[in-house]
């Protein structure tokens, strides 16, 4: 499993019952080199990436800056985004942050599954989000980003962004080994799960803050599907709900509800040692 990487570089979503929604993969991709560092430690299952899509221009660059930069403008000043970030900043939510920081004056980002900032608008509203966020908080620290359908061009815009974009597909499974904030906003299931696997011990889970899609909708689904395949798929997403607090978010309004419709804050603990054993057993 992956601990923290550190980079220098530089299919998402309508909620469905299983939580599997990915945007459309894009064509093309392209040749570009930049430095990146490997992870200390890769998984078997994590893979060394880089774009497919290299095509590039001046032209293609600067139109996909001025959409993220309308985007963000536009986003900053909603009614969406002033009650999202006032819900940060709420005594219940923010002692959390607080308790998860501990003794260290940052908490880095990880983003997975953003999909295409240069073709569809939710991904980049997340995004959006996710910069508006640490500009409003100091103790936001770095935001990394990965899905393995950015193309070139957006990998370079994501870097003028102040963003770094991973050289591993990490498949979700970064250990929190030190306070990570993980925006996952529609990522399927699997990811989720492989962060959970990753991250199952009481040291872990207690340094890592999820915002992603409401595990208290995928337990009510798993009451009502009742298929033990799909349960044992989910068993950590399904265990955790045991020691775990979960703060829905608003959308507002409809010009929200596609990017954000469904999403959560997630925190971990307190947690025994039996909670975590609840993940060996079969749910349905």
């Amino acid at each position: 499993m992956a601990a923290s990487t550190e980079v220098l570089s530089p299919e998402k979503s309508n909620l469905t019952e299983d939580w599997t929604v990915v945007l459309p993969r894009r064509g093309k991709k392209s040749r570009y080199y930049r430095k990146f560092v490997i992870p200390e430690r890769a998984k078997e299952d994590q893979q060394l990436w880089t774009p497919t899509d290299v095509e590039i221009g001046p032209e293609r660059e600067s139109k996909l800056m001025q959409k993220m930069q309308i985007c963000i403008n536009r986003l900053q000043n909603t009614e969406f985004c002033r009650m999202f970030l006032g819900q940060m900043q709420s005594p219940d939510i923010l002692r959390r942050f607080v308790k998860v920081l501990g003794s260290e004056d940052k908490m880095q980002m990880v983003i997975y599954g953003i999909g295409s900032i240069e073709s569809f608008e939710p991904p980049r509203l997340q995004l959006s989000l996710a910069i508006l966020m640490r500009r409003k908080f100091d103790w936001i620290g770095e935001i990394q980003v990965f899905d393995p359908v950015i193309s070139l061009t957006e990998s370079k815009v994501l870097t003028s962004l102040g963003c770094s974009v991973l050289s591993v597909n990490e498949q979700g499974r970064r250990q929190a080994m030190k306070p990570t904030m993980f925006f996952m906003p529609h990522c399927e299931a699997e990811l989720y799960e492989n962060l959970l696997e990753a991250n199952w011990a009481v040291d872990q889970l207690t340094r890592l803050v999820l915002f992603g899609n409401s595990f208290d909708l995928q337990e009510q689904y798993m009451s009502v599907c009742r298929n033990s395949v799909v349960a044992n798929s989910r068993k950590h997403i399904l265990a955790a709900r045991s020691f775990m607090q979960e703060f829905e978010i608003n959308t507002v309004s409809d010009d929200f509800f596609r990017a954000f419709h469904g999403s959560s804050w997630h925190f971990f603990g307190p947690i025994s040692e039996g909670d975590l054993h609840m993940a060996n057993y079969s749910t349905c």
